[in-house]
């Protein structure tokens, strides 16, 4: 790999891990944000869903963009986004102002993500498996030490400093992205032929805007029912609605000859159906505890910040040190035998959770820490694995689409069972609570995995 292909991998890592950064740097901000705020928690989560909801929407649509205007321009273009938001959301007047610059800084990185890997695989031709794991690299170790640097910052700086610390990264990828990355190329007559409605029903913009409304709709019904003690009529009239809407979709994404999340696919392939069900759940378990964990220790056991971020570190560590083991021991005996162990693992974690009190050490927060962490090595690699071999080749880029939009499903349901759960305070019996529930989802998904297993086997016979 020449000097001018080490430089173009470091420009584009360091602007594709701003989205890994900033969704898991939050996680030690929200008991701050609370109290900055005056807000309960299920109020404070939209931090939270907004942020994956919009990244959720905005990741393929910029996919789809970059083909029409070059992905050059939409990497740089995403970078100024996530610099304008950055600057911005530290002056946020109100809680409101600062979820409106958090939607504008998913937008922008996630731009910055959608294309990224494409630019790598585009222009790097030398070692394309190497640049492709840096690059993996940059995303996951991002996502391992963000609730770190995260608590770091809030401690000395208070929470404005998890915004302003992403200016630096911005302006150093922006300086060598525009000296690494090539021009792109003339569009397509098709292209430059295709009018701004076309270009609409291409990205199905009535499905998004349908799954927008309806997600949206139907988390405010649950999550205000939650924050006011009590459902009303009007809870249950804006969850209806949510409901309604999102029924629209499935119907307007069955007839779409270019839909934003292509549902026949689920019923052609079974096995690819499974495994982006598998995948939500993973990420329910895994995010229930990444966001749940660090509030639990700073509102129930008083835990600062800074100290709050170092016990999550571990979760990141023994995350990034399992996944190029779980990579061999994957390539030698399948995936299921690895997704069986992170079940397993993920379920002696929930119970752990369970088992926890007041006067448990909080040190030993750090063995459920470091059994989801080494699960989640597990599922990163297996849950790719697993993907590849239950996909036809001629729709793998659709099924890692979608198995994208499994995992933004995943981490939103997490935040919103966190809000059910606990609605306006932690406290140690929600704590409780929720690891039973986590305990469940684990036990269903070793159920998966032996089953799946089985059903492997028997098909080799």
């Amino acid at each position: 790999m020449n000097a001018r292909s080490r430089w173009l991998l470091i420009s584009v890592g360091l602007g594709v891990l701003l989205n890994p950064l900033n969704s898991s740097m939050i996680a030690v901000a929200i008991v701050r944000l609370q109290n900055v705020y005056h807000l309960d928690f299920t109020v404070v989560s939209w931090v939270i869903f907004s942020f994956y909801i919009a990244s959720a929407i905005a990741q393929p649509i910029m996919g789809k963009a970059s083909d029409l205007f070059g992905r050059r321009k939409i990497f740089l273009t995403g970078l100024v986004v996530a610099f304008v938001a950055s600057l911005l959301a530290p002056l946020s007047p109100s809680f409101g102002w600062l979820i409106v610059f958090r939607i504008v800084q998913s937008i922008g990185t996630s731009m910055v993500v959608a294309v990224g890997m494409a630019i790598v695989r585009i222009h790097i031709k030398e070692k394309q498996a190497t640049a492709l794991s840096v690059m993996a690299m940059f995303l996951s170790g991002a996502a391992a030490v963000g609730p770190f640097i995260g608590g770091v910052l809030i401690h000395w700086w208070d929470w404005p400093a998890i915004f302003i610390v992403n200016i630096p990264f911005v302006i150093a990828s922006f300086l060598l992205a525009w000296r690494t990355i090539p021009k792109d190329a003339p569009p397509t007559s098709t292209l430059r032929s295709m009018s701004f409605r076309k270009w609409l029903d291409v990205i199905d913009a009535s499905g998004i805007l349908l799954f927008t409304v309806g997600l949206v709709t139907l988390l405010v019904g649950l999550l205000s029912a939650k924050s006011s003690g009590h459902v009303s009529f009007g809870h249950v009239i804006v969850g209806l609605i949510g409901l309604v809407v999102l029924g629209a979709f499935v119907r307007h994404e069955l007839k779409a000859t270019s839909p934003f999340i292509p549902l026949r696919m689920f019923a052609k392939y079974p096995a690819m159906t499974w495994v982006n069900i598998e995948f939500m759940l993973v990420n329910v378990l895994f995010y229930s505890l990444f966001f749940g964990l660090p509030s639990y220790l700073q509102m129930v056991r008083h835990v600062s910040e800074f100290h709050t971020g170092i016990l999550m570190l571990s979760l990141g560590l023994c995350s990034l040190v399992v996944s190029p083991i779980a990579g061999r021991w994957i390539d030698k005996s399948g995936p299921r035998p690895a997704l069986l162990l992170s079940g397993i693992l993920m379920t002696l974690g929930s119970v752990w959770i369970v088992s926890l009190n007041q006067a448990s050490p909080v040190i030993s927060v750090c063995l459920a820490l470091a059994a989801f962490g080494i699960s989640n090595g597990l599922n990163n690699v297996g849950m790719q694995a697993a993907l590849f071999k239950s996909s036809p080749k001629e729709i793998i880029g659709v099924a890692s689409g979608l198995f994208n939009t499994s995992r933004y499903l995943g981490t939103i349901l997490s935040s919103l069972l966190i809000g059910i759960v606990m609605g306006g305070n932690f406290s140690a019996g929600g704590l409780r609570v929720l690891g039973i529930i986590l305990t469940v989802i684990a036990l269903s998904l070793v159920f998966m995995s032996r089953r799946h297993r089985e059903s492997g086997q028997l098909r080799e016979l």
